[in-house]
């Protein structure tokens, strides 16, 4: 796919606006869901320019993020700021983030779905790796149904999750709330529309 051959060129292209792409509230399946996890240290990863990981930190996470544009890392860091938060952000990619063992209590992931199968399977593995026990993991992606709205999302259909593929990833997680559902996304002009969602919420065994 030629949007994915050179994605750090892309999507700096893409953030390189005053606007924020994906606007500055946070996700709202993480927002409204934010009661069910874990307190403590938190993970934001692909966190963009910092919408998620900021309301996070306002709500009493001690946050880390990264995402590989560093053009959205300086936009994060001037979102914390205005709302008076500090983010540990990373400007890194998933492969060369620094991973360590049990190390978060809960771990946030908003549309990542840049990762093909094989690059996902590698990517749940380091989230599962650093999520202690007890922790909680929040994923919110596009359903394979997404393909007919392209209202978002990567437009390739073995990117899109369905809830056997977030089940299967995460064995043994105690399933906290697991949904695919319709929605109306207004989340900047990078998600705007209706949109087949999932939501899935695990509690690592």
């Amino acid at each position: 796919m030629t949007q994915f051959s050179n994605p750090l060129a892309r999507w700096n292209e893409r953030f390189a606006t005053d606007d924020y792409l994906f606007g500055e509230k946070p996700n709202q399946y993480l927002a409204d869901k934010t009661p069910f996890l874990q307190k403590g240290k938190a993970l934001s990863i692909a966190d963009g320019e910092g919408r998620n990981s900021v309301w996070l930190a306002s709500q009493g996470f001690d946050v880390d993020a990264f995402d590989f544009s560093p053009v959205a890392i300086e936009k994060a860091q001037k979102l914390a700021t205005k709302h008076k938060v500090n983010v540990n952000f990373h400007c890194s990619d998933w492969e060369s983030f620094d991973w360590k063992a049990n190390q978060y209590d809960t771990i946030a992931g908003v549309f990542f779905q840049f990762a093909d199968p094989q690059a996902r399977t590698q990517l749940f593995e380091k989230l599962n790796f650093s999520l202690k026990a007890g922790g909680t993991l929040i994923i919110q992606g596009y359903d394979k149904a997404q393909m007919q709205y392209k209202t978002g999302g990567p437009g390739i259909l073995e990117n899109l999750y369905d809830e056997a593929l977030l089940i299967s990833s995460f064995k043994g997680y105690k399933i906290l709330d697991l949904k695919t559902y319709l929605q109306e996304v207004d989340e900047g002009p990078g998600h705007s529309g209706l949109s087949a969602l999932v939501g899935f919420i695990g509690q690592k065994p």
